[in-house]
């Protein structure tokens, strides 16, 4: 026998679907500082290798990082590895059984949130003032 309509299947669930909460946008968020994490990696090691090739290539890197927008990349990628750091740190709790109750991942989404912008502006903060 031939179909002669569509298919009445059930349609997945997505983003227009769901109201976004703390937790679903961590774990966007983890995802995305992961792939950001991959690529800023990128920055370590042109500055091994700048400094591996000597002082003029790492004069060149370091005038490269000092810029502006060196400055704003090398903010990214910091907050990047902190932000990721601490919800790699609240998936290990969950993995052990713990804070799977809805106001505990709530309230890790935000302390994750606001750690890693507070602990990234610290960082920061003691580069420019230490």
């Amino acid at each position: 026998m031939a179909r002669t309509g569509p298919a009445e299947r059930p349609l997945s669930p997505h983003l227009q679907i769901y109201r976004p909460s703390v937790t679903m946008v961590m774990s966007i968020l983890h995802r995305i500082t992961g792939a950001a994490l991959f690529f800023g990696t990128l920055l370590v090691v042109a500055l091994l290798v700048a400094l591996a090739a000597g002082a003029g290539a790492y004069d060149a890197v370091r005038g490269i990082y000092g810029s502006m927008l060196g400055r704003l990349v090398l903010f990214g990628y910091s907050w990047a590895l902190i932000h990721h750091a601490l919800g790699g740190l609240r998936h290990l709790v969950w993995d052990t059984g713990a804070g799977l109750e809805r106001a505990t991942r709530l309230r890790f989404g935000w302390l994750t949130i606001i750690g890693s912008l507070a602990l990234t502006l610290l960082l920061w903060l003691f580069h420019f003032v230490g």
